[in-house]
């Protein structure tokens, strides 16, 4: 059966991707709905990028939300220095002639779970998480109804990629970070130690280019955008494809591999603010509440998404 599913998302060049791969795969994956969320860029902006990516996947069924436009307890921060002042710089795509569902995204998370068989409902957050924690504190009953949180977010040996110690989805929302660590619901964290590892080499964006579709030429061009920021900051061989690490786990999870550790967010020091502190080696008794991937194939995880964007 396929694993039912809310994407909640900022694109966002990666998390194009990433919901490109959940509409290729519906033997494996049933969107429920898409939730936008303020982060790469503003709210506006990622809720037209979810139905431009959803238009360009020939799916315009797709119910999009459009969630909260800034984080629980701090000012906003964007990263239009890495996605452009679009989110989605690179391909140059149509505006989107699908509509923006009425009522807001948390509301749409909070029916949905108590309205599916508890248990059978993953969400699956791509930007910060500001939606889930809102969610969260505002319908507390439905903290037992999801079955998993799969997200991208966070780092032990990389650290950080916008301050530090800090990477940008758990940075931008810090609070709403700690809420849902805290939450009790099982964790899959995509953590950067993973998403360094999937690089969009020369090679690998030629093969998304030779599909030969709109999509697999807009992925082309977007990855063609978002690298140069990583190949200038990291020294890096390519762009590496962060959000379609979550959507690539509900596919094939034996591509990924890791461990099932405590880790705590910080939220009050300015210096490490935003910071994942995972306790990879085991030194501290606190409970272990989430399992933090460490490796990927990524062979295994860029064929797999050329296979799937070809489908589309």
């Amino acid at each position: 059966m396929a694993r039912k599913i809310i994407i909640d998302t900022d694109p966002g060049q990666d998390d194009a991707v990433a919901i490109l791969l959940a509409l290729a795969s519906p033997a494996e994956i049933e969107v429920l709905g898409i939730t936008a969320v303020a982060g790469n860029v503003p709210l506006s902006l990622t809720a037209k990028n979810a139905r431009i990516v959803c238009e360009l996947a020939g799916h315009p069924e797709v119910k999009v939300f459009a969630g909260c436009d800034r984080p629980m307890g701090r000012p906003l921060v964007t990263a239009e220095h890495v996605h452009g002042e679009t989110g989605l710089n690179g391909p140059k795509l149509p505006d989107p002639t699908m509509p923006l569902q009425p009522g807001h995204g948390v509301d749409f998370i909070i029916e949905t779970l108590r309205s599916e068989p508890p248990g059978t409902v993953t969400l699956c957050p791509l930007g910060p998480l500001t939606n889930i924690a809102q969610a969260f504190v505002q319908a507390p009953d439905i903290v037992e109804r999801v079955q998993e949180i799969v997200l991208m977010g966070g780092a032990y040996f990389e650290v950080g990629n916008i301050t530090p110690a800090a990477e940008f989805n758990i940075y931008v929302d810090p609070q709403a970070a700690d809420i849902v660590f805290k939450s009790g619901v099982p964790l899959v964290v995509m953590s950067l130690d993973v998403t360094h590892q999937a690089l969009v080499t020369r090679a690998r964006n030629d093969a998304f280019r030779a599909i030969g579709t709109p999509v697999g030429i807009a992925v082309a061009q977007m990855t063609d955008f978002f690298e140069r920021f990583d190949k200038e900051k990291y020294g890096s061989d390519g762009a590496p494809l962060h959000d379609p690490c979550v959507t690539a786990y509900l596919i094939r999870p034996d591509l990924f591999t890791g461990r099932h550790i405590n880790v705590e967010i910080e939220t009050t020091s300015e210096l490490t603010m935003g910071m994942t502190v995972a306790d990879w080696w085991g030194v501290t008794d606190r409970p272990a509440n989430a399992m933090f991937m460490g490796t990927i194939d990524a062979d295994g995880f860029f064929a797999l998404l050329a296979e799937r964007l070809a489908r589309l």
